[in-house]
């Protein structure tokens, strides 16, 4: 009778709905990039125990990857049911504004720190002073681990060895020569120089050479304004590869000067733009870390350290690189936010 009646009333109750499960690559030893990935499926909360509050530091808003971030937060935390309140920087160079915005997440309204850092250890003293008295949870960029409860990222290098490969593959050692121009990002942000460490590790092993480098921050018209320098000064370049927002100009640029089939471009990340340029073929490929799913896995992660259920303390996706070939199948799921989503400063917590 009694598993006759467990039955009638599963039956009732209706279908029970899937656990959700994310594929995420956890770094075997935490907070160390160059560690062993091991592909993990993650079990997300399914709610939170109470209406945390979250203190959330963007480096800016001003590309479709960070938008996306923010899409993926604003999701996890209606699923969990918390609330945060974000503040952005403005840009890379803006250190100060972002160290006052991180004094302000100390306030006894905010029960934890999600950090999107402007610099690798410009703000570790004082991350340190709040870690004693609440958790602080990296997210996408890469920062000094002193004080960090946990950290939700990918390896940068990586990004860029990915971006590197796509130009080896085609271009490998002993084939004729190309010429690069490369755009790294911002010079000193802590992403930057991991990017550029990984490609241009992977470029050696191709026939290409960086015939100029130009950094800068990664708006869009300061990526515009070094495009064209470039082009001005070198327009026999065969390729351009840089930032999400550097492709999205180039596209424009190139197609402006008649030089869209000879020059290629590649990013080294993912963006709406990006994303749209390689479906219509005006950009030849990207990496993507999955930027909305970076987001979703911080929120998750702050929320588990102040239950006390954190277990797992540095993962994030496993890096895809997208082209004409995979991008159907690839998609934009957990990588960007819908084309209609504005960026959420502050959210109440969905009870």
């Amino acid at each position: 009778m009694i598993p006759l009646l467990a039955a009638l009333l599963t039956a009732l109750a209706g279908p029970v709905a899937a656990q959700e499960v994310w594929p995420l690559q956890q770094r075997a030893i935490p907070f160390d990039d160059t560690s062993a990935g091991k592909a993990i499926g993650y079990v997300p909360l399914q709610r939170a125990t109470r209406p945390w509050r979250l203190c959330i530091l963007y480096p800016h808003l001003k590309d479709a990857y960070w938008l996306s971030v923010n899409f993926g937060m604003s999701e996890e935390a209606r699923t969990l049911g918390v609330a945060f309140d974000v503040f952005e920087a403005g840009g890379y160079p803006n250190l100060a504004r972002q160290i006052e915005q991180l004094k302000g997440c100390a306030a006894k309204e905010f029960d934890a720190v999600i950090l999107g850092t402007v610099s690798y250890d410009g703000l570790t003293p004082l991350v340190q002073d709040i870690a004693r008295t609440k958790p602080v949870i990296a997210t996408v960029n890469d920062i000094d681990d002193a004080g960090i409860t946990a950290k939700a990222s990918v390896p940068w290098r990586e990004m860029g060895a990915a971006a590197g490969r796509v130009v080896s593959a085609r271009h490998p050692k002993g084939s004729p020569p190309v010429r690069v121009a490369w755009f790294p990002g911002p010079e000193g942000a802590g992403w930057v120089r991991f990017v550029e460490d990984g490609f241009r590790a992977e470029i050696a092993n191709s026939s290409a050479e960086i015939v100029a480098t130009r950094f800068g921050d990664t708006g869009l018209e300061q990526q515009v304004l070094l495009v064209e320098d470039v082009l001005d000064e070198l327009p026999d370049v065969d390729y351009l590869i840089g930032s999400g927002p550097m492709a999205e100009a180039a596209v424009s640029i190139l197609r402006e000067r008649g030089l869209s089939d000879r020059i290629k471009i590649v990013s080294t990340y993912m963006s709406h733009a990006v994303y749209r340029g390689i479906k219509r073929g005006k950009i030849l490929a990207a990496p993507t870390d999955f930027p909305a799913l970076q987001g979703r896995l911080s929120v998750e992660m702050a929320v588990r350290a102040l239950e006390g259920k954190l277990t797992l303390r540095h993962a994030g996706p496993a890096i895809t690189v997208v082209d004409a070939g995979s991008i159907d199948k690839t998609g934009g799921e957990d990588s960007l936010a819908p084309a209609s989503f504005a960026p959420v400063f502050s959210q109440e917590a969905d009870e």
